[in-house]
């Protein structure tokens, strides 16, 4: 399951592993194309002990010393006293830096690099290092000035000018180049995921909520300019998805089944206002008799989605300005009760959490199979949770990829905390290719469900 959830973030973030694969690659290419070329000649030695006896004896000591020395002149090679005597003008550091000396295992061999950008002179190098150690040993290993030296170096191998640079390795560098580039955007693309707090995942709000998930909206690319599920006679799969979530508000109690459900979210942008809309535009298809209430008392939208007169209504009748059947509106046929919210009062959490307010739920759902009440948002203010008191239930709705898990946990304590009831969840915005959401085919892109249109729509009939 983690190897597909993986593969699934890896699948969403493909142009940025393309633009890295690229970047690296180019990054790799120009730093092959200005790197200075480096030729290696090398040259062999052969370290041998004197055996002027020629007994067995000897010959065994003397192999013994050689092998043993091999091992030191493998260091010597790269000594001061050696390098100055090749470096001439030269810094001896440098030049020692580019000169390798190894023993050939097993035997008395040394095999001596010298690295240059120039393939002539690492050669003239190689063999003017041949000659100098070979006169320092001669000068070391003499007992006395006048006896031979105990052990001797002699050249097996001359250098030869190279063909071929030994770097850059443009095939290698251009591999490498697009391996680490992809590997730190790969890197950089988990950490994120794992820094990530926001919702994006069914079984993950199911989990932060503690609540069942009764609805998962998709994000359609037609929202703000059709923010209703009429288009196209409702075979959307958006307008299927609130269907689905009408069907799950049935199960959600036997017993004490709903009459009244607030409509909320944790900030606004969330969607809640489209939810609500739809969610009540579904159930009047349905035959049930449904009224929307706008309790959002501070940014009311209900007005501008279905295109009708909000100046009088909720807080007329929360002031006694005005009866309740006087301000409630027809939408549509078969037709859709709307309170509008009226005009914006100073004081919104106080009408809403008043027994006015209580009195025209109480009423409300006497006449009705169900009230939906549009909420605020829980966190910014108190009036969905002053809602939430005195309606039935509550749906939260979550917006993916926007809202945090500690806002979820943070409005389902919120709401714990008055006794509200969380009936469900909606995760709203999916993209069509989430693993959380399937589609019929339909297009979705980018699209704020929360905003309303620019211009009131007309009224539309509802298909039967």
């Amino acid at each position: 399951m983690e190897l597909l959830y993986y593969a699934r973030l890896m699948r969403r973030h493909w142009p940025l592993l393309l633009l890295s694969l690229l970047a690296g690659t180019g990054v790799a290419f120009a730093v092959t194309t200005h790197a200075t070329p480096r030729y290696v000649a090398g040259i062999t030695m052969l370290v041998s002990a004197d055996d002027r006896e020629g007994s067995l004896s000897t010959a065994l000591q003397a192999g013994a010393l050689s092998q043993q020395r091999v091992q030191s002149y493998a260091a010597l090679l790269t000594s001061r006293r050696v390098v100055g005597r090749i470096a001439g003008g030269e810094d001896v550091r440098d030049l020692q830096d580019a000169i390798t000396a190894s023993p050939i295992p097993n035997t008395n061999l040394l095999q001596v690099t010298v690295a240059d950008s120039d393939p002539a002179r690492a050669a003239r190098r190689a063999d003017a290092l041949g000659s100098a150690f070979t006169r320092v040993i001669d000068e070391i290993e003499r007992p006395t000035p006048k006896t031979p030296p105990t052990v001797r170096v002699t050249v097996v191998d001359n250098a030869e000018v190279p063909e071929v640079p030994v770097s850059p390795r443009p095939l290698v560098n251009l591999a490498l180049g697009a391996l680490i580039a992809l590997f730190t955007v790969v890197g950089g693309i988990v950490l994120r995921d794992h820094l990530d707090t926001t919702v994006k995942t069914a079984d993950a709000l199911r989990e932060i909520a503690g609540s069942s998930i009764l609805g998962v909206i998709g994000y359609e690319r037609d929202a703000r300019r059709h923010p209703l599920i009429l288009r196209g006679h409702g075979r959307s799969s958006r307008a299927e998805a609130f269907r689905s979530l009408r069907t799950n508000l049935q199960f959600i109690g036997v017993d004490r089944q709903p009459k009244s459900l607030v409509v909320t979210s944790c900030l606004p942008g969330e969607g809640k206002s489209s939810t609500s809309v739809n969610l009540a535009i579904t159930m009047a298809q349905a035959g049930w008799r449904v009224i929307l209430v706008d309790a959002d008392l501070r940014r009311p939208s209900v007005p501008r989605y279905l295109g009708i007169e909000g100046g009088t209504g909720l807080t007329d009748v929360l002031i006694e300005r005005a009866r309740l059947h006087d301000v409630v509106q027809t939408w549509g046929q078969p037709g859709l009760s709307v309170l509008p919210s009226g005009r914006i009062p100073p004081n919104p959490s106080e009408l809403l959490g008043s027994g006015g307010m209580r009195s025209v739920l109480a009423q409300l759902t006497e006449e009705y199979d169900m009230v939906i009440v549009d909420a605020p948002p829980l966190l910014p203010v108190t009036d969905a949770a002053a809602l939430g008191a005195i309606c039935d239930g509550a749906l939260l709705v979550v917006r993916h990829g926007k809202t945090r898990r500690e806002q979820v946990l943070r409005a389902g304590e919120l709401l714990s905390s008055i006794n509200a009831r969380l009936v469900g969840t909606v995760l709203n915005f999916v993209p069509a290719k989430h693993g959380s959401y399937y589609g019929y085919g339909y297009g979705y892109d980018s699209a704020d469900q929360e905003t309303a249109p620019e211009t009131p729509q007309t009224q539309a009939p509802l298909p039967v």
